[in-house]
């Protein structure tokens, strides 16, 4: 049985890595916050003091870290996984960054005689917990094909996307378009409840017409309900947009309604919403 490393416990990290062990593989984690590798130590893993203690036991060793900084952090500070990377060790990165920051990370693995894979991930802390993400790969091909087996428990779906950088863009069209919809979904509903319409009416009409789509079903009606528990922490979608609207400064794509939506959410997180899901974005459009 193959043995994994996997760094950086978040609702995500965690739910990913508790669903390769329950796979049965042998499974090595370290964590900023040590207490979170309790849960994972009952089911069997073993922790390391460091990402370079990680990195030197296991042949291939994931990560999933909150942001560019983390990832910069994990791979490049002292005692990190570029400490450990040798030979043909595979490092594979599945936290949501901009192509420049997988682009540094994959010539400093790669210098050193590592393999590097990005791997974003489409899907919030369900999608996680029932191994149903859907995988974004891009660089190198013969580590993708050594991480087909652990992706098969992550995901649903692993795409190979080619050159490093594809699926970092990847994931920040998706999470682009998904952030603008939910502006544009709220404000729906704060417009239609404004003018007298009930929530109810308007959700059932949306879900019966060619806007239905899971994320206006389940998200709407939270919404109504009031509940904004974090499945997608909106000050990630935030970042996600940040990010979006960054790469189409750099390649000199207009990205209009991306950088109205990224003004909402910065506005969100200002009322103090951070760390609600990203659905609170109709509390800040309603007030």
């Amino acid at each position: 049985m193959q043995k994994f490393g996997f760094i950086g416990l978040g609702f995500m990290g965690s739910a990913m890595a508790k669903n390769l062990l329950k796979a049965g593989f042998q499974v090595t984690v370290w964590n900023r916050s040590q207490e979170k590798t309790g849960p994972l130590k009952v089911l069997g893993a073993e922790s390391a003091e460091t990402p370079q203690a990680v990195i030197e036991g296991c042949s291939v060793t994931f990560t999933m870290l909150a942001d560019p900084a983390a990832a910069k952090a994990v791979c490049f500070g002292k005692y990190g996984v570029l400490n450990g990377i040798g030979a043909g060790k595979g490092y594979v990165d599945m936290s949501t960054v901009d192509a420049v920051t997988s682009r540094e990370i994959a010539a400093a693995v790669t210098a050193r005689g590592g393999r590097f894979l990005e791997a974003p991930v489409s899907g919030s802390r369900r999608p996680a917990e029932e191994g149903t993400l859907i995988i974004l790969a891009a660089g190198d091909r013969s580590l993708y094909d050594e991480a087909t087996p652990a992706f098969a428990k992550m995901g649903k779906k692993a795409l190979y996307l080619g050159e490093v950088g594809h699926g970092a863009n990847m994931k920040l069209v998706v999470n682009m378009v998904m952030g603008g919809m939910m502006a544009i979904f709220c404000e729906g509903l704060a417009l239609g409840e404004q003018a007298g319409l009930a929530a109810a009416d308007i959700l059932d009409m949306i879900d019966a017409g060619a806007m239905a789509n899971p994320m206006f079903r389940l998200k709407g009606g939270l919404i109504s309900q009031g509940d904004f528990t974090a499945a997608f922490p909106l000050r990630y979608m935030q970042k996600d947009l940040r990010l979006a609207v960054a790469l189409g400064d750099e390649i000199g794509q207009p990205l209009f309604s991306a950088a109205a939506a990224n003004e909402a959410f910065k506005r969100a997180r200002q009322m103090g919403f951070s760390d609600e899901d990203f659905s609170a974005l109709a509390k800040a459009i309603r007030y």
